[in-house]
């Protein structure tokens, strides 16, 4: 038939596609994927560009789908890049100096009925449990992580759903902005310090309210006590006494004793005449049972000029 292709018309054009599909593949895959790699890394951003992977799934369906494939991707291309390539119209756009100031009218009768996500949980009830929950949500999640644990094991399973949610999708972007900030670290200069500043502060928020799962709070913590090793290698004075006690603290919470006791010591050398010094020195000899070392410090506390909490009052009246 006139209409159809004929044995060596259909040779030739396959040969062409696999060769268009051969090239297509050896670009992508050797050239662009590399070159934006490299780019991405040193703009310390996050990599998301098409990997080597994708080139040879889309050289797979080239070979596998001759001519309608090719054009395929090409026509996806051309729609994808058609709005960066045309020219915005500015001739609407008034750009003003002027700041207006919103001022919200107080959601009077949501603030009645908040309540602590905690009671809400005790009392189980739905329709409560639902309204806290979304408040809650609504507002600082970082710091309400803990509580949030807490509704995935509510018998409502909106409410857990709500909490899977929640939880799945910060505890992602921990890990991924975590990787980040760590590629930072090791391509940092000897003299650069500002990615271990971000990192230790932004992990011990997460790390604190114990979500994680044992394991991984203990794959965590190590991570957090690696930075904070490299920033004490390459300027101790950059390390705060929070710094130092948040690093003591998390380490005693996975029952690392050894290095927690390391990080103590640095503490006090660094930090001698404050309450952080001391306190993680309690908690450190009482987690160990060594009863000679938590007394000596504790009557070192009472003799010092430290301005001391309720909390570590209190311990001082129990040990008293």
């Amino acid at each position: 038939m006139s209409g159809m292709l004929s044995e060596r018309d259909f040779v030739i054009l396959w040969l062409l596609n696999l060769l268009v599909a051969v090239i297509y593949l050896l670009v992508g895959a050797l050239v662009i994927s590399p070159v934006r790699t490299r780019k991405e890394r040193k703009a310390k951003v996050e990599v998301c560009h098409d990997n080597r992977r994708t080139y040879l799934l889309r050289f797979l369906v080239m070979v596998l789908c001759p001519v309608v494939a090719p054009l395929f991707f090409l026509f996806s291309y051309i729609l994808f890049r058609m709005p960066l390539w045309m020219q915005p119209s500015l001739s609407d756009v008034v750009f003003s100096k002027e700041r207006v100031k919103i001022r919200l009218k107080a959601d009077e009768e949501r603030e009645r009925d908040m309540i602590p996500l905690e009671e809400a949980l005790f009392v189980n009830k739905s329709k409560d449990l639902r309204l806290v929950m979304m408040n809650t949500i609504r507002g600082d999640i970082h710091s309400a992580l803990g509580v949030i644990l807490l509704a995935l094991n509510s018998e409502d399973s909106e409410t857990a759903h709500y909490a899977a949610s929640v939880l799945s999708g910060e505890l992602d972007n921990f890990r991924s902005k975590v990787r980040q900030l760590r590629r930072s670290i090791a391509e940092e200069e000897e003299n650069e310090t500002e990615a271990e500043l971000e990192l230790l502060p932004y992990m011990d928020g997460f790390l604190k309210q114990r979500v994680f799962s044992e394991l991984e709070q203990k794959k965590m913590v190590s991570i957090m006590a690696e930075a904070a090793q490299s920033l004490f290698g390459k300027d101790p004075g950059r390390l705060t006494e929070a710094h130092y006690e948040s690093v003591c603290l998390r380490l005693l919470e996975t029952e690392d004793f050894a290095q927690s006791e390391t990080w103590c010591k640095r503490l006090s050398a660094q930090y001698p005449d404050t309450l952080a010094s001391y306190t993680c020195r309690l908690k450190l000899y009482f987690s160990t049972m060594n009863r000679e070392a938590f007394f000596d410090t504790l009557a070192a506390l009472k003799s010092s000029a430290v301005v001391i909490d309720n909390e570590t009052l209190e311990l001082i009246k129990v040990f008293s």
